[in-house]
């Protein structure tokens, strides 16, 4: 029976596949931390009660029966007393305060309070609410469960909402804290609840976003979106209990794991964000789910990623085999297929523009995806360029001579499986997959789902020419989201990552994954126009690197200005030309002050493609100190006739592409010769600027004797010489 408004056919769309029970959840419990009603001072946090209270409502009103299981009492009822105790303390009392209560009483004391809160947020939102206290022992009653279900089932058919809570005042638990019983706290009540009443979910609010490895404080703790307890039972360590309740994480933990294996699914998620609710019944891959069969999905989306990058590996391998002949030929075979279907590639295409375009997808973006007129021609050309090109794998790069009849050799060889995420261009997709082949790698590749048609198809014409002595698998193609986090996981298969999209996935991917990440996270590019410049030259430099593709990694982001031409024609002239373009000028403090343009306070651009900051600076030292602050290491340009400034730039400015008297566009693995590239490195290991060929490569080194050994070194003669190339 699902519920049409919020976990209905439309938005399941986007929903994540182990999530898509939730379409026929009715009946759900909510399981509210202590951490969630109150806040750091023991008040009660209105402000999340409210949204909680909201979501509830909205619900409510569409049909789902909502059950909430609230903790908050005690420490309601300990601010109450210790605020009363405080107004009526003598002066001897305060110099020697004692604020410590028993915890049946503040639990009596509390909950009038808390459930008179309730009370008042639902009234207001139209909604009645109705409380129910109860104890372990009452379970203890053979006839107590029919009862029970009884009157909560007559509430929820008048559109009550039933809010249970442990009656504390009055429990017979040793202590208050015994953790025994048929429950012991309110994480394991909603968990007995929830089989009692035959909830569809239970949902437990915390203060955290779910279930982490470790500490949530721990840098190196990641959150568990499906627990499994065979995977995770013996890995997690657990942080500090609550601040405020008896809980904590691991009692949540053992709770969810209890109503999971009884048949009732759980997300333990955060109660902070306004909508986690209505993301959980979305089926948004929000918190941490509990389910009887996560150790099935679990298995099979990890023997799935794993059998697809074992199966890239191989056909590399058998890849590697070749003659260089065969494998230019595989490239020239693709280059022939691509544009034999052509049409069909367009006619994709233009469906994922459409749908796009529908969606309501940014205009930038859908000029990335669209494969232009004349796109497939010259995506067919660099491939031909690529095969043409020198075979790269096994070429030697150094032979010496270690010793009589011993010889070193160091050459190139594959890296091994490539995983490359992108997003937006359908033409990344053939550009990476045969500098791939050329290079002697297996590929996997994780498109947009914005261009899915595009990506399809390309893949398809693409395999459909690799032989089968190296196999269709040697280019995997990731369909589902879902697979990324396994794949990400199998460092032990998987050799380099390489994102190609938004700083938001580049960092993302570096933060949970232990294989190494090629690429670059910001595109910060500076052009700088020293006093001595050229400014008819300059004009146009500044104008095609800002103006020419301003979405491109390599578009010029700040103009860096010599404070002497501050004024100047050349200069007035030059922005008049950018704002023609529709190029919106931001300054600096100084150039804020000169030229009264709107004042950004930071160098690192967070707006539209169409904004530029301008900053004068005082020399071309200066200008270099500017870049290496606040430039993102992509590319840099100074526009000068002065050949010493020049050099000093070029040496001192710490990025992947300096450049002298020429566009920061020029930055691209096809303009520099490479035939084409797979994304622009800024990091400092491995490759750096385009990556083409051989940047998917690695060395191995080679050692050809005649029965020598070590021995201590004793009897060996190293020579060290140098010897020519084979």
């Amino acid at each position: 029976m699902g519920r049409g408004g919020i976990g209905g056919a439309a938005v399941m769309e986007t929903a994540d596949s182990t999530r898509a029970f939730v379409r026929d959840v009715k009946r759900i419990i909510i399981k509210v931390g202590t951490a969630v009603v109150t806040g750091q001072n023991g008040r009660l946090a209105m402000g999340r009660l409210g949204s909680l209270c909201e979501q509830v409502k909205q619900l409510n009103f569409q049909g789902y029966e909502v059950i909430l299981v609230t903790s908050g009492a005690v420490g309601v009822g300990r601010q109450r007393l210790q605020y009363r105790k405080l107004i009526h303390s003598s002066f001897a009392d305060l110099q020697n305060p004692q604020m410590d209560f028993d915890g049946k009483a503040c639990a009596a004391v509390g909950q009038s309070g808390l459930m008179a809160i309730y009370d008042t947020l639902f009234s207001q939102l139209d909604v009645t609410s109705s409380q129910l206290l109860v104890t372990d022992r009452d379970f203890k009653d053979p006839n107590f469960g029919d009862q029970l279900r009884e009157t909560v089932f007559a509430l929820l058919d008048l559109k009550v909402i039933p809010l249970f809570n442990e009656n504390d005042a009055i429990s017979t638990r040793r202590q208050y804290e015994d953790p025994s019983g048929i429950f012991w706290d309110n994480d394991s009540l909603a968990a007995l609840l929830a089989a009692e009443l035959n909830a569809d979910l239970l949902i437990m609010l915390s203060d955290v976003e779910g279930l982490y490895s470790g500490p949530p404080s721990d840098p190196q703790s990641k959150i568990i979106h499906t627990y499994v307890n065979e995977k995770h039972g013996k890995l997690i360590s657990f942080g500090e209990k609550s601040r405020v309740g008896r809980g904590g994480m691991q009692a949540k933990v053992v709770a969810a794991a209890n109503a999971a294996s009884k048949g009732v699914p759980v997300v333990i998620a955060s109660g902070f964000a306004t909508d986690t609710i209505i993301k959980v019944l979305k089926g948004e891959k929000v918190g941490t789910l509990f389910h009887n069969e996560a150790n099935l999905w679990e298995c099979s989306k990890e023997s799935t990623a794993r059998e697809m990058a074992v199966a890239a590996r191989d056909c590399s391998r058998r890849l590697q085999k070749l003659s260089s002949e065969e494998r230019k030929k595989i490239l020239l075979d693709i280059a022939d297929a691509l544009e034999a279907n052509e049409d069909a590639i367009r006619s994709e295409n233009e469906a994922d523009v459409e749908a796009a375009q529908s969606a309501g997808y940014e205009k930038s973006l859908i000029a990335r995806m669209t494969l232009k007129p004349g796109k497939i021609t010259n995506l067919a050309r660099s491939i031909r360029a690529i095969a043409d090109m020198e075979d790269p794998i096994s070429h030697t790069l150094k032979r010496t001579e270690v010793a009589k009849d011993l010889v070193f050799e160091k050459a190139y060889c594959p890296l091994g499986v490539l995983l490359i995420i992108f997003e937006s261009r359908p033409d990344a997709l053939v550009q990476i997959a045969t500098l791939a082949i050329r290079s002697g790698n297996g590929l996997l590749l994780k498109g947009g789902k914005e261009a899915m048609r595009s990506n399809a198809i390309l893949h398809k014409i693409i395999t459909g020419v690799i032989p089968d002595d190296v196999g269709k698998k040697l280019i995997g193609l990731v369909t589902s989201k879902d697979e990324i986090a396994d794949l990400l996981a199998l460092d032990d298969v998987i050799d380099l990552v390489i994102p190609r999209g938004s700083k938001n996935l580049v960092s993302q991917i570096k933060a949970t994954t232990k294989i190494p990440v090629l690429g670059h996270a910001d595109g910060i590019c500076h052009v700088y126009i020293d006093k001595s410049a050229d400014m008819d030259m300059a004009k146009r430099i500044v104008l095609d690197a800002k103006v020419d593709y301003p979405a491109a990694c390599n578009a010029m982001e700040t103009l860096l200005v010599h404070k002497d031409l501050n004024k100047s024609e050349g200069l007035d002239d030059l922005l008049v030309e950018l704002e023609k373009e529709g190029v919106v000028i931001y300054g600096g403090p100084v150039a804020h002050d000169k030229l009264k343009v709107p004042k950004v306070d930071s160098f690192r651009h967070e707006y539209s493609s169409m904004a530029c900051t301008l900053e004068f600076v005082d020399d071309v030292q200066s200008a270099i100190d500017h870049i290496n602050r606040y430039g993102s290491a992509h590319t840099d340009c100074i526009i000068t006739t002065d050949e010493k400034a020049a050099e000093a730039f070029l040496q001192q400015v710490d990025s992947a592409a300096v450049f002298h008297n020429a566009s920061t566009r020029f930055c691209d693995g096809t303009r520099f010769g490479l035939g084409a590239e797979v994304g622009i490195s800024t990091g400092r290991i491995h490759a750096r600027g385009p990556v083409g060929v051989d940047g998917l490569l690695t060395t191995r080194c080679i050692l050809r004797g005649s029965g020598q050994v070590v021995n201590g070194d004793k009897g060996v003669v190293y020579t060290h010489r140098d010897l020519p190339l084979q």
